[in-house]
Formats: C-alpha cells, sequence, structure tokens
C-alpha cells in the first residue's frame, strides 16, 4: 500500500509534467530560430526550404526574412492523425527553459477551450522556433494563412504573390485559403476542419517523445 509522502510525491510530479498554456497560430514564411547551429544539442538543425520548396541542409543560410534564401517548408503544416489527434510544429516559450532546451523537443497539447475541448482532441507539436513577441508558456501553432505576425516580409519574398488575411490572426474562413499558394493550401484548410476554425484555444502541456512522422519533417531530434 503506498504510503501518504510517496501520493504527495507522484501527484506533485503529475501536476509538474501537465502544465498550463495557451496557444496562438501564425506562419510567416521565415527560417526557423532552431534551424540555425548551435541552439541545442541535436542530431542536425531543422531543415529549411529554398523558395522553390526544395530542401536546404546549410544552418548558415540566411533567413528569407533578411534578405536571404531559407525559408520554412510547406510540410511544416499541421496534419489529423487521426479523428482525435494531429500533429504539427510550433514557436514556443516556455517557463523556465530557453532554446536550448526546447529546440526539437516535442509536446502534447490537450485543449481546454472552444469546441476542439468538447472533441476531446489533442495535438503533438515539435517546438522549431521561439520569437521575442511570446509570453510564457505560449504555443505559436504554424499554420498556413494564421498571419505572419511581426514579420511581414517572408511570404512575400518566398511566394511572391501572398493574400494570407490579417497580419494577426491571418484568413478568416475555409474559402479564404483557396487565396493562398497550392502548397500551403492543406495547412490551411487544416484549421477550419480538423482544428473546427478554433482561435487560440487554451491547453495543457506535457514534454512527450517526439513521432517519427514530425522528425522526419524537421529533420532534427533531442540527443
Amino acid at each position: 500500500m503506498l504510503n501518504t509522502a510517496f501520493l504527495v510525491f507522484l501527484i506533485a510530479l503529475a501536476a509538474y509534467a501537465q502544465q498550463m498554456g495557451r496557444t496562438t497560430r501564425y506562419w510567416d514564411c521565415c527560417k526557423p530560430s532552431c534551424a540555425w547551429h548551435g541552439k541545442a544539442f541535436v542530431s542536425s538543425p531543422v531543415l529549411t526550404c529554398d523558395a522553390g520548396g526544395t530542401k536546404l541542409t546549410d544552418p548558415n543560410d540566411h533567413s528569407g526574412c533578411d534578405g536571404g534564401a531559407s525559408f520554412s517548408c510547406a510540410d511544416t503544416s499541421p496534419f489529423a492523425v487521426s479523428d482525435l489527434l494531429a500533429y504539427g510544429f510550433a514557436a514556443t516559450s516556455l517557463a523556465g527553459g530557453s532554446e536550448s532546451s526546447w529546440c526539437c523537443a516535442c509536446y502534447e497539447l490537450t485543449f481546454l477551450s472552444t469546441s476542439l475541448a468538447n472533441s476531446g482532441k489533442k495535438m503533438v507539436i515539435q517546438a522549431t522556433n521561439t520569437g521575442a513577441d511570446l509570453g510564457l508558456n505560449q504555443f505559436d501553432l504554424q499554420i498556413p494563412g494564421g498571419g505572419v505576425g511581426i514579420f511581414t516580409q517572408g511570404c512575400p519574398a518566398q511566394f511572391s504573390d501572398w493574400n494570407g488575411g490579417a497580419q494577426y490572426g491571418g484568413v478568416s474562413s475555409r474559402l479564404e485559403c483557396d487565396n493562398l499558394p497550392e502548397d500551403v493550401r492543406r495547412g490551411c484548410y487544416f484549421r477550419f476542419d480538423w482544428f473546427e476554425g478554433a482561435d487560440n484555444p487554451a491547453i495543457s502541456f506535457k514534454e512527450v517523445s517526439c513521432p517519427s512522422e514530425l522528425t522526419a519533417i524537421s529533420g532534427c531530434l533531442r540527443l
């Protein structure tokens, strides 16, 4: 029989593992922060793409948001695994950590608000970016048409023509996803299909092992 002290320890451990946070959304086309060399102890930095969608492997390539040729890849769009589970990528800022502790780590997000909470849906994301404009325990989900945020120059540089809706929040309907380049429309549709058009749902989260489906896309595993 478990003694009281051990039960208290288990409860505290569970509370530590499962933390509270919030989500937002973005798609700025910029080279993600974890794609630079030396950010964390990983197999290799996150892969990026040129404007034509070809994978780049040199972590020293400059970001397309700074006049370079390195952009986020279209395959980092979120996707449904089942009716109740989806995978994707996010920019993160976590209390008590830094890029060295969260770059290429994966987290299971349990939705606590909006219709997603009623559906019992969860999402596993890999952290591939961060942002100076993020608050603590914030997951800025990479969703095409989710708004470019503070970096307005990246998507026009990558695609020449970009009609991604409002700077913050992005497109307002599934129909508007059709205004985006074909390569990223699927990820935009995801927001209005599996994600049910949810607007910045609250979450609880915990770190989990990265699914191979995500690391195969990012090329990055923590060591």
